[in-house]
């Protein structure tokens, strides 16, 4: 959004940096002006801020490359091997469909639990099959990009990658949380992010009822609404969630495609039913 250059250089900088890998750089401005940037990037600027899955899917539109990595411009990679011990996770599983990478405190302070992508977090330096991935810090195979149809993105912000990724397991693809594949991210809670909750309790609404056969759609929503009010306190915040909420069941949530049961059933043996 041009308000980091000095951290967009940094993002940039660790990419060019991997080795033994042959890599491309694609760069967004979402609605914003791009700083003068290394050559050899290629540039996308939009004319207005389309959102993060929309932005990332113009990018995706300008790359070649098999398999896809995001990276927000205040984030970088630890490891110049990063981009290597990805192509081989890849050439290796011809079902994985993305990975999600472990991300790491610059600081030096530990793990957030919320960046691992599982149920029982347990230790954050072991690697599991999951159901979901964290959009900023991920690899994702193209084809299975293109299979589940790339980022929802009417979503703007919030969950959009689980969208994809609900639709990647329907595909056949697999999941996995890498905790050798990591990345430094700064510690920030995401309530930074105006409507945070409005936009995060629509897009759940659109999550179930994009993806979910209606038992389980129910259930779902069901359980984010008991959690949601078990959790937050702040009578503001619970009353941004819960007109997102309404917001969610009044306007489209765009075409309807549950996932059969067998994929529902995958989801459960992997440690999360999609019911939570």
């Amino acid at each position: 959004m041009g308000n980091r250059p000095a951290e967009l250089r940094r993002a940039i900088t660790s990419v060019f940096e991997q080795q033994d890998a042959d890599v491309e750089v694609v760069v967004v401005g979402n609605g914003a002006d791009l700083p003068e940037l290394p050559e050899g990037v290629t540039t996308v600027r939009l004319p207005e801020n389309v959102g993060i899955p929309a932005g990332r899917n113009e990018g995706v539109r300008a790359t070649s490359g098999d398999v896809v990595l995001f990276l927000d411009d205040d984030g970088w990679y630890r490891s110049m091997d990063l981009a290597r011990h990805v192509r081989e996770r890849f050439a290796a599983d011809p079902a994985l469909g993305a990975l999600s990478f472990r991300i790491a405190d610059p600081d030096g302070g530990p793990d957030q639990r919320r960046h691992v992508p599982r149920l029982r977090v347990g230790d954050s330096r072991k690697s599991s099959v999951v159901t979901t991935f964290l959009g900023g810090a991920s690899a994702v195979r193209r084809t299975a990009f293109d299979e589940g149809g790339g980022l929802p993105g009417e979503f703007f912000y919030a969950h959009e990658e689980t969208d994809l990724a609900w639709r990647i397991m329907d595909a056949g693809y697999t999941i996995e949380y890498d905790a050798d594949a990591v990345m430094y991210h700064p510690a920030v809670a995401p309530t930074r992010h105006e409507n945070f909750y409005r936009l995060n309790a629509r897009n759940r609404v659109w999550l179930a009822r994009r993806n979910l056969p209606w038992p389980l759609a129910f259930a779902y929503l069901g359980t984010w609404v008991g959690l949601t009010v078990l959790r937050e306190r702040d009578r503001e915040a619970l009353r941004s969630w819960f007109s997102g909420f309404r917001e969610g069941w009044r306007e489209d949530a765009g075409r309807r495609t549950p996932i059969s049961w067998r994929t529902a059933w995958r989801m459960t043996r992997a440690g999360r039913p999609p019911v939570i």
